[in-house]
C-alpha cells in the first residue's frame, strides 16, 4: 500500500473533501496519518472546524479504531529557512534574509522553487522516522494542485535534479523524486461525472503515465442517487403526459375536481423526470469514458445534507467499504 498518497482533481470536483475523507479511512486502527495541504487555502481547516494550520503538524481528527489525522499546511518560505539550514547551516543568516523580504522573493519569481519546496516537504514527512527507527507516519496524504497543473508540480524536482548536476539541491532532488516515482506513491484523480471533469481526468492520466509518475485510482464524487427504474426513465424520456396525468387522479390528487388539478401537476413532473432522465444518460456515458480509461475507480455520494465533518466520516466509511483491507 503507497504510503504517499496524492489527490488531484479538477477545481470543483472536491479534492479536498476527497484528501480529507481519505486521511481518515487511512489513519484507522491505531495507524497514524498526516495530511498535507501545499495551496495556502486552509481548506482542511474549514473541513475540520478547527483555526487556520500553522506550519507545523496538528492533530485535527481521531479515526476509528483510535487512529490519528495530523494536518499541516505547507508554507514555501518556511520551508525555503529549512531547507537552507538543512543543508547549508544558514541559521540565523537565513532568518535575516527573510527580514529583508530575500525569501519572499526568491519562493515568488520561482514557482518551481515553491514546488521543489513543497513536495520535499512531503516527502520528508514520508521518510521521516522516530529514534526506534519506526515511520513516524503510516500515511501522508497530500491535498495537490488542480489536475491542470499535477504533473509538472510532482515532477519538477527531475527538472532540478537535471541542472544542478552535483550538491546537495541535486541529491535532495534525487530523493524526493525517488519516493515520487515509487510504489510508495499514488497519484488519485477526483472527477464528477460531468464532460470536462472526466475528459481532464483522462489528460492528467495520460501526462502523469508518460512522466513515469504512478497513478493511484479515479474518485467519482458527488455520485447523485437514481431515482426511477429504466421503464420509467424510457417513459420520462417521451411524452407519456395522458398517462401521467391518469395515475396522478388514481393516486387521489385533489377530490372534486381532481382530474384538472392533476392536469396542472403533469408539465412541472414531466419537466423533472425528463431532466433526470437526461442526467442519468449523462453519467452513464462519462462512466464508460472512465472505463476506458482502465483505471480502478472508487464512488462517493452526494451528501444531501452538505458537507461537514460527519459527512466527512460518512464518505471514509464509504471508501474504506470499497477498499475492503487494503484501502487505496
Amino acid at each position: 500500500m503507497s504510503r504517499l498518497q496524492v489527490v488531484s482533481g479538477k477545481g470543483g470536483t472536491g479534492k479536498t473533501t476527497v484528501a480529507a475523507a481519505l486521511a481518515l479511512a487511512l489513519a484507522r486502527e491505531g495507524r497514524r496519518t498526516l495530511l498535507v495541504e501545499v495551496e495556502g487555502r486552509q481548506g482542511i481547516a474549514q473541513l475540520f472546524g478547527t483555526q487556520a494550520l500553522p506550519y507545523e503538524e496538528r492533530k485535527i481528527a481521531v479515526a476509528p479504531g483510535g487512529g490519528e489525522v495530523f494536518a499541516l499546511a505547507i508554507d514555501a518560505e518556511r520551508a525555503l529557512l529549512d531547507y537552507l539550514q538543512m543543508f547549508y547551516k544558514l541559521g540565523s543568516a537565513g532568518r535575516a534574509l527573510k527580514k529583508l523580504g530575500a525569501i519572499d522573493f526568491a519562493t515568488t519569481v520561482a514557482p518551481g522553487l515553491r514546488d521543489v519546496l513543497l513536495t520535499g516537504k512531503a516527502c520528508e514527512a514520508v521518510r521521516r522516522k522516530d529514534r526506534t527507527g519506526r515511520y513516524v507516519y503510516d500515511h501522508v496524504v497530500m491535498d495537490a494542485p488542480p489536475t491542470g497543473r499535477i504533473t509538472r508540480f510532482l515532477n519538477v524536482n527531475d527538472e532540478v535534479a537535471g541542472l544542478a548536476r552535483f550538491g546537495p539541491v541535486h541529491h535532495q532532488a534525487q530523493a524526493v523524486m525517488k519516493v515520487l516515482k515509487s510504489p510508495e506513491t499514488a497519484v488519485h484523480l477526483v472527477t464528477l461525472l460531468e464532460e470536462m471533469p472526466v475528459q481532464e481526468t483522462a489528460d492528467g492520466i495520460a501526462e502523469l503515465t508518460e512522466a513515469g509518475l504512478p497513478v493511484g485510482r479515479v474518485v467519482v464524487n458527488m455520485v447523485r442517487p437514481h431515482h426511477l427504474d429504466e421503464r420509467t426513465l424510457r417513459a420520462a424520456a417521451g411524452e407519456r403526459r395522458a398517462d401521467v396525468a391518469g395515475a396522478l387522479s388514481r393516486a387521489g390528487l385533489g377530490g372534486a375536481g381532481r382530474g384538472e388539478r392533476a392536469e396542472q401537476l403533469v408539465d412541472p413532473l414531466l419537466a423533472q423526470a425528463a431532466e433526470h432522465a437526461g442526467r442519468v444518460e449523462l453519467e452513464r456515458a462519462q462512466r464508460t469514458v472512465l472505463e476506458e480509461l482502465r483505471v480502478p475507480a472508487y464512488e462517493l455520494p452526494l451528501l444531501g445534507a452538505g458537507m461537514d465533518v460527519a459527512g466527512l466520516y460518512e464518505l471514509a466509511a464509504a471508501l474504506r467499504e470499497q477498499a475492503g483491507a487494503g484501502t487505496a
